[in-house]
């Protein structure tokens, strides 16, 4: 599928923390939660993936690698944590249909952000990190890669992976067995692999790919989420 295609007709919607996402009817689906886009975010990925794995290790610097980029969101809230603990972050996003740069500043997550100079340099230097690995502020590197996930072949090993892709319901080539277990092979031992998700299928592939598995307290309108700690190297 076309990208043009793939985003023909999407719409932004409003969430319930007054944050806004995009309505994608060719995939049935939002790209953030209803119940909040903002506050989804920040708990699962920033807080239960990012702050967790910094406030475990406490390294100095931290990759991450996120599996559907979609509007930034996740790499700005990142970012921003980042820059308010001096934390060095290499960022890199996988995203197959990735969006025009108006839709993005149409969002409006600039209003939710405390540094404005972020979100400026996340826009003016959005396009070129498609090219290469862009500085977006001082310890903050982006890189976006426009790929779908098993087509992704970096050499690169990450501290982290945030799973964001579309639900299962929706995209369920996403969750397989196979999408798993290539994503994975992209982590470091001792890396964390969290995502929203908390699908009995989801937490029997992990697992089976040697990972222990937690499952913390969901955001809003879920009950849990997954968070899974790669013990040795695949």
């Amino acid at each position: 599928m076309q990208n043009s295609e793939f985003l023909k007709n999407i719409e932004l919607v409003s969430t319930a923390d007054g944050s806004k996402t995009i309505f994608n009817p060719q995939v049935g689906e939002n790209y953030h939660s209803k119940h909040g886009a903002l506050q989804e975010s920040q708990h699962v990925f920033v807080n239960s993936g990012l702050k967790h794995y910094h406030q475990q290790t406490q390294k100095n610097e931290i990759s991450i690698l996120e599996i559907g980029f979609g509007t930034g969101l996740n790499f700005l809230l990142s970012a921003e944590y980042a820059a308010s603990t001096g934390l060095k972050l290499s960022y890199t996003g996988i995203e197959a249909y990735p969006l025009p740069q108006n839709i993005l500043n149409e969002i409006g997550y600039n209003s939710f952000i405390n540094s404005e100079s972020l979100f400026d340099q996340f826009m003016s230097n959005y396009n070129s990190c498609f090219e290469k690995s862009t500085q977006i502020i001082e310890q903050v590197n982006l890189k976006i890669e426009s790929f779908t996930l098993l087509s992704y072949t970096g050499k690169e090993k990450f501290d982290i992976i945030y799973f964001d892709a579309f639900a299962k319901l929706h995209q369920a080539e996403m969750w397989s067995e196979e999408s798993i277990k290539h994503a994975c092979k992209f982590l470091k031992d001792k890396g964390i692999f969290v995502t929203y998700s908390v699908t009995g299928d989801l937490k029997r592939q992990l697992k089976n790919l040697g990972f222990e598995v937690e499952r913390p307290q969901g955001a809003a309108g879920k009950r849990e989420m997954m968070r899974a700690t790669l013990p040795y190297v695949l």
